[in-house]
């Protein structure tokens, strides 16, 4: 027969081995993502985060200079894939992605370029909220007698303008920190530990 205490030591082991080897990983993902792969990691993200801007900015130019009625201006993707648009877990998804991108990225910057990079941040993370409260909504009802999901700052303002505003306001501070990592002063350059800077 096998001894029940001699097989829970072993499966306690094999636990924190696992533990261990996966914070290990996510350690080694970090740091990674921070020091040699960081220019490579901010290439993709800031790609990631221009395009959905730009959709933004689609969206607004059909609504604003074409004329197109608002259930219509779909951006680009949304033309072709019109769910995307009206997937609040989508809009989520994309929110939750940048304040992760965000969060992981900002130890690679240093000075200056870590100030913007976190005030970046602190604006992404209130934009997340506002899209929580919004798949909350979509999942079970919607909040303030609206008839759809709505925002907190939506109660204020349409959604359209809102959300590019958002996108724009964490852009900005996020593309000076991104400047300002590739143009460090020499201070600054002493403390990388990434090969961002352009020399």
């Amino acid at each position: 027969m096998i001894n029940k205490r001699l097989l829970m030591k072993g499966h306690d082991k094999m636990t924190t081995q696992t533990m261990n080897a996966g914070s290990s990983r996510y350690a080694g993902f970090i740091t990674a993502a921070n020091t040699y792969k960081h220019e490579f990691a901010l290439r993709v993200y800031a790609f990631i985060v221009l395009a959905h801007w730009a959709e933004h900015l689609v969206q607004a130019f059909q609504i604003f200079v074409l004329h197109m009625p608002r259930p219509a201006s779909r951006g680009v993707l949304g033309q072709f894939f019109p769910w995307l648009v009206s997937s609040e877990t989508m809009h989520y998804g994309y929110a939750l992605f940048m304040l992760i991108g965000l969060w992981i990225l900002r130890s690679g910057f240093v000075g200056r370029a870590y100030k913007w990079w976190m005030v970046s941040l602190v604006i992404q993370f209130w934009h997340h909220i506002e899209h929580l409260l919004l798949q909350i909504q979509a999942i079970t009802h919607p909040f303030w007698g609206s008839p759809v999901p709505t925002s907190v700052l939506q109660l204020f303002y349409p959604r359209v303008e809102l959300h590019l505003f958002y996108n724009t306001i964490v852009f900005i501070p996020m593309a000076v920190a991104m400047y300002m990592h590739l143009f460090p002063t020499p201070v600054e350059r002493a403390q990388y530990k990434c090969t961002c800077a352009i020399d």
